[in-house]
């Protein structure tokens, strides 16, 4: 009974985040056309932890409103207007106690937040952010739509069967981006006894989504890999430089006109 009931609590948290005021044309909302198209962005570690300490938060919360920003520039450049609603991103996180007993598989909730893209100020930017992913990080990883990875944990097999396809059906009225952090190890990694000097996470798409982006740290550097459905978004990487040119934006900010990002 307990499960039961933990699991209908989840289910109702997301039936709850589902949203009937939905953008209207955008490359962002465009039908799947089944196509790929990838794009990179380079940001530098040392700097991110500079922001940080200047303006508080995570450096997660930094590097999603260096999102938000970054699709704000793409949408002038292409002369989109702003949307009345904000873009809604799905934020994975991960349910797994540092320190706790190792287990197999994964054990993933998310977080669901708007995207300050109509905010002009990237400070403004920032500050919305650490609001929102505060507020998530009080309410835990069971409310909103994120919490279907948990959902997944208390369904039997069965309800598996007929509840996978429903979920991937309504992942566009849930969220309009995926933006996740991946880590990685601290140590440097090799790959047939080469160095490796750079790793790109890619993530899925959604079935209904045109863009995800995925962000690691490795080697002092933030690399940032964008995946966009080819045809929805075939400028996309005037969108990963809009992210290094939000990012570069955000340190002078921060840092004055004295201090320059490092390249």
């Amino acid at each position: 009974p307990g499960e039961v009931g933990r699991a209908l609590g989840v289910g109702a948290s997301v039936v709850r985040a589902g949203r009937l005021d939905l953008w209207g044309p955008s490359a962002l909302t465009a039908p799947s056309s089944g196509t790929r198209r990838l794009a990179t962005a380079d940001l530098d570690a040392g700097d991110l932890q500079r922001i940080r300490r200047a303006e508080g938060g995570t450096a997660n919360d930094i590097l999603l409103a260096v999102v938000a920003g970054a699709l704000r520039r793409w949408m002038a450049e292409r002369g989109e207007s702003l949307p009345a609603v904000d873009p809604r991103a799905l934020v994975p996180v991960s349910r797994r106690r540092p320190g706790g007993a190792t287990a197999s598989g994964n054990r993933l909730s998310a977080y669901l937040l708007g995207l300050p893209v109509t905010s002009a100020d990237p400070r403004s930017r920032l500050r919305a952010v650490r609001t929102a992913m505060d507020r998530n990080k009080a309410a835990g990883p069971l409310k909103g739509a994120g919490a279907v990875a948990v959902l997944a944990d208390q369904l039997p097999p069965l309800a598996h069967r007929f509840g996978a396809p429903l979920a991937a059906n309504a992942a566009r009225m849930l969220f309009d981006v995926l933006v996740t952090s991946v880590p990685l190890p601290r140590s440097a990694l090799s790959l047939g006894g080469c160095p490796l000097t750079a790793l790109y996470p890619m993530a899925p798409l959604a079935r209904g989504q045109s863009l995800a982006v995925a962000l690691s740290t490795y080697g002092g550097r933030v690399h940032v890999g964008l995946v966009a459905d080819g045809k929805a978004l075939p400028d996309l990487d005037r969108l990963a430089a809009a992210v290094e040119d939000e990012f570069t934006e955000l340190y002078a900010l921060v840092a004055g006109p004295d201090r320059t990002p490092v390249s």
